[in-house]
């Protein structure tokens, strides 16, 4: 709940601070000469790209916690099996063999989603991120049904 809390204040200072830089750009247009108005249609491009990318984040994660809920109404979450060392860090040769266990299922079953998400978590607790998110977003198609690529997770 922390985490969804946190997100949530950044995303509402994200959007605070693109309107900010959004009237700064429509200033300099205000402005008239053609380097201010240049200028200001280059600020304007940055809050439009930084308000696409939070609206994808948060697809992505609204997509990847209703996969959470169901797979977790079906008792299919992964178990968290890792060892962990003394500070409370997961042990990394204790991820690796999760991991290991998690391809294996995603390479028998490599059509359902719930072995992909098993495997993003898997991805996510070895940190690598890249993969964990590439293996989600696998996951989220094949359970919308949508088309995936053939490179694998």
């Amino acid at each position: 709940m922390r985490a969804k809390i946190t997100y949530f204040v950044l995303a509402a200072v994200l959007v605070v601070y693109f309107v900010l830089v959004g009237d700064r750009g429509v200033l300099l247009i205000r402005e008239g000469t053609p380097v201010t108005v240049v200028f200001g249609v280059a600020v304007l491009v940055m809050p439009l790209i930084g308000g696409w990318f939070l609206w994808q984040t948060t697809q992505f994660a609204r997509s990847a916690d209703r996969l959470a809920r169901e797979l977790e109404a079906e008792g299919g979450l992964p178990v968290d099996e890792l060892a962990r060392t003394p500070g409370g860090r997961i042990d990394r040769d204790s991820a690796d063999a999760v991991f290991a266990k998690r391809r294996a299922e995603t390479e028998q079953s490599p059509d359902d989603w719930r072995s992909w998400f098993r495997l993003a978590v898997a991805y996510h607790d070895a940190r690598d991120t890249a993969r964990a998110r590439k293996a989600m977003q696998r996951a989220i198609a094949l359970h919308d049904g949508k088309p995936v690529r053939a490179a694998g997770g």
